[in-house]
């Protein structure tokens, strides 16, 4: 056996993690979402969460969850607080939970920075979660607030990974400027929904990506 895969053998056993993903739902409801849009996101979240394969994830992972509320600059909140998900019925109420969680801003602008200043933020209250994500939905690029690239060094230093859903909704290829912009860490994406209608079919994959996604140790 190779000499560091022995030692990575002998050790890892000893590390010990309360959780092995903490993963934080930051929703965007900016002005340009209007009550409809709020609601299918919200409901295509909500089934996301309940569809089994991501279930079954959140469950093998000890998985703790949050949800952000985003909107512009000074208007982000953590609605709905971190929650471990270790059983079947968890999982549920935490659906049950973004399902009836209510709008907090209407007609503000979109900080996609601030959004993920605020992420990092609640991160630091679950540090013993293996692997750290940021999953962003929204359908429009930053204009207030600080860039979302002033936070990579950030994000980079606390091991976060963010991933992005671009709701596609005119002619600016969001899913571009995400991919160039926001997304950060090894094996980040963009998944792109042509619009609100199409949002919970990719929400769900977006989730069934992420959770699923394990890591792994390259050796020589």
């Amino acid at each position: 056996m190779h000499i560091l895969s022995a030692f990575l053998f002998a050790f890892w056993p000893t590390i010990s993690w309360s959780c092995d993903l903490a993963l934080v739902l930051a929703v965007d409801v900016s002005g340009s979402v209007d009550q409809q849009e709020y609601r299918v996101q919200m409901d295509g979240l909500a089934a996301a969460l309940r569809d089994g394969t991501v279930v079954d994830a959140l469950i093998d992972q000890r998985a703790q969850v949050t949800l952000i509320q985003w909107s512009g600059s000074g208007r982000q909140r953590q609605t709905i607080e971190w929650r471990q998900i270790d059983d079947a019925a968890g999982a549920a109420a935490l659906a049950t939970a973004i399902s009836d969680d209510p709008r907090v801003w209407r007609n503000f602008s979109t900080a996609v920075g601030e959004a993920i200043g605020l992420s990092l933020d609640v991160l630091a209250q679950v540090p013993n979660c293996r692997r750290k994500v940021i999953d962003v939905s929204g359908d429009g690029v930053s204009n207030e607030g600080p860039a979302p690239q002033e936070y990579r060094d950030a994000l980079g230093a606390a091991d976060v990974t963010v991933n992005a859903l671009a709701i596609e909704t005119g002619d600016d290829d969001l899913t571009a400027w995400f991919f160039e912009n926001l997304i950060q860490g090894e094996g980040a994406f963009v998944i792109t929904a042509n619009g609100f209608e199409d949002y919970p079919d990719q929400i769900r994959r977006k989730l069934q990506r992420e959770t699923t996604r394990q890591l792994s140790l390259a050796l020589p």
